[in-house]
């Protein structure tokens, strides 16, 4: 509506704020008013009641990757989960993305281009941009399509070409320049990984005089693998300035001083950094996993928190899952009995629901020791454990990989899944008795957090999961679900699991039952370590 005319900027704040704060979740009146045009919306808006306030922030993600619109890696499905919850507890989400040529738009509700057209600044003049709008999962999405340099996402991938920075550069600047020319005001811009890590310095350089002085900068980092080193000159294509930037304290890399690291800036520019890891602490992460970065965290520390992933609830619930033959809880564990033995029966395994049955999620067998996971199979079924192994992964490569080592292991008692369906990934965790996990900190496929869940214990293929003995964690610089798994299943072994269940019963299901009892959804801790970083940094 600002853009087009309608209203001004100062009333679309106003408007915005009058949302956010109502009773009525934004995602439930979305439906009622998606046929409606803008003209029958902006009646409502005039005559829209105030009563019922409550206090939240207008957050907007300037990011890559969104579920399920394109995934790539965690950042897709932590975006989703996080505004969801994030909207849930009230406050108002947005998210910007790049207008990918592959995107499927059919996941995209009420799609719609903005008439009025929008420049941005890239290399020393102006482009002109074409913008959409849509609702994905609840959450309002703008869509930014270059049209000069049409090219840079209309590509049969998101990462990996020699001019990535140069795109997501040009992304980051026309998100800034649409933010202030819409008149959006947001308490947090929430920024990830490098890719839009140049927000931070953009905005501090160039935006917080344009109508942004009460936003602030949230990073997050999603790991420290990647973070795009690139000649300093390269900075004035989006509008920076190069020697005011390429200096020990800002963007200067730690280790090739010739060059500017594009990830250090997001860290030195922004009011926050959200390192998500659910397993380590935050001084592990400094001290072990910060590649060249950690002397930057070490002086930034204090601006460093730590928040686990999460997982759907709302598609990941016993209690309420469609999918299973008959629904469970902690209060009644009489339907994973049903669920095991339909699972025993699908996949024709001989027993009963006495029987202990382990599900194995994999998706990359290039991280797994074969030799090892071969010997805890072999342990395992000796004993007259059932094995079922599922492959995640759409490589060919792995699949054949674990049909060799299916071939391998020649057992009754082992089955292979390589086609998964919904129904049946459901139905693996509902029968198991025990999840066989990669690793505890799984934020693609989130294994741990559902086996949980699903009252089937997560233990590691190693166990403590490379947590050193050496390393001192303390326990207020880890997450919970860190704490959680260390205390019950993260020092167990598969053999020292089975020992349990079979000399000890009553202990292990308090441990399960206390385990489903716990909540590690995106609306717990995750959502919660979110909102007190956006309260401490709107005070600043």
């Amino acid at each position: 509506m600002v853009l087009s005319g309608m209203i001004s900027a100062g009333e679309a704040s106003d408007f915005r704020r009058l949302v956010m704060d109502h009773k009525v979740i934004v995602a439930d009146a979305f439906n009622e008013i998606l046929q409606k045009k803008d003209a029958e919306l902006l009646s409502e808006l005039l005559h829209f009641s105030d009563r019922s306030k409550k206090s939240g922030f207008h957050v907007i993600h300037i990011c890559t990757e969104m579920s399920p619109l394109v995934s790539v890696g965690s950042l897709a499905t932590y975006v989703t989960g996080l505004s969801c919850a994030l909207q849930r507890k009230g406050h108002l989400v947005e998210v910007i993305l790049p207008k990918y040529a592959f995107m499927d738009l059919d996941e995209v509700q009420g799609l719609q281009q903005i008439k009025a057209g929008f420049y941005s600044y890239f290399n020393g003049q102006q482009h002109g941009n074409r913008i959409w709008t849509g609702v994905v999962s609840g959450i309002g999405v703008s869509f930014i399509e270059p049209l000069y340099y049409s090219s840079f996402f209309s590509r049969e991938k998101v990462y990996g070409y020699s001019d990535d920075f140069e795109r997501f550069t040009y992304f980051s600047r026309a998100s800034l320049d649409y933010i202030v020319k819409s008149g959006k005001q947001p308490d947090v811009l929430h920024i990830h990984n490098w890719e839009t890590a140049i927000v931070g310095p953009l905005f501090w350089d160039i935006h917080v005089n344009q109508g942004l002085g009460g936003t602030r900068i949230l990073l997050t980092c999603h790991d420290f693998n990647s973070q795009c080193l690139e000649q300093p000159d390269k900075l004035s294509l989006c509008g920076l300035d190069p020697p005011r930037l390429h200096r020990p304290d800002r963007l200067q890399d730690n280790t090739k001083t010739h060059l500017v690291n594009i990830l250090k800036g997001g860290i030195v520019y922004s009011n926050k950094v959200v390192i998500v890891s659910s397993m380590n602490s935050k001084g592990r992460i400094i001290s072990s996993f910060s590649q060249e970065l950690k002397p930057t965290l070490s002086i930034h520390q204090e601006k460093l928190v730590i928040a686990p992933y999460g997982f759907d609830n709302t598609t990941w619930d016993p209690s309420k899952d469609n999918f299973l033959p008959e629904n469970y809880s902690a209060e009644d564990m009489k339907g994973k009995t049903v669920c095991k033995v339909a699972l025993q029966q699908q996949l024709a395994l001989s027993g009963s629901a006495s029987s202990i049955l382990v599900g194995c999620f994999f998706a990359e067998l290039s991280d797994i020791d074969m030799e090892n996971l071969k010997a805890v199979v072999q342990n395992a079924t000796r004993r007259g454990v059932q094995v079922i192994l599922v492959e995640i992964s759409k490589s060919s490569i792995t699949n054949t990989k674990l049909e060799s080592f299916q071939e391998l292991l020649k057992d009754q008692n082992v089955r292979f899944i390589n086609r998964l369906g919904e129904a049946i990934s459901h139905l693996v965790f509902a029968g198991s008795d025990i999840i066989l996990c990669q690793s505890f900190h799984e934020p693609d496929l989130q294994v741990p957090l559902k086996a949980l869940k699903y009252g089937a214990a997560p233990v590691a293929v190693t166990s403590i999961d490379n947590i050193s003995r050496n390393f001192v964690d303390h326990d207020y610089e880890r997450t919970k679900f860190s704490q959680f798994i260390s205390s019950n299943f993260g020092k167990m072994s598969l053999s020292q699991a089975l020992d349990e269940i079979e000399n000890n019963p009553s202990r292990w299901n308090r441990k399960t039952l206390a385990a489903m009892a716990m909540d590690f959804s995106w609306d717990a801790e995750c959502c919660d370590v979110h909102v007190s970083a956006y309260t401490a940094i709107k005070k600043l």
